[in-house]
């Protein structure tokens, strides 16, 4: 015969989900890696100091 299950089985298996979710979310909030801090926004200072000087070679 088989052993009957308690009746909160349900009830524990809804809030071990829940704590599971919870767990999810707290992870990504602490989660440290931001990809927009370190996306590239453009060219930087010594890209435009190279190019001013061809640009200025050019004009002439």
């Amino acid at each position: 015969m088989l052993p009957a299950r308690p009746p909160f089985m349900p009830l524990l298996r809804r809030i071990d989900a829940m704590l599971a979710r919870c767990h999810r979310l707290i992870e990504r909030a602490r989660d440290p890696y931001r990809p927009e801090r370190h996306y590239m926004r453009g060219p930087g200072p010594k890209w435009h100091a190279r190019h001013r000087a061809d640009i200025a070679g050019a004009a002439l």
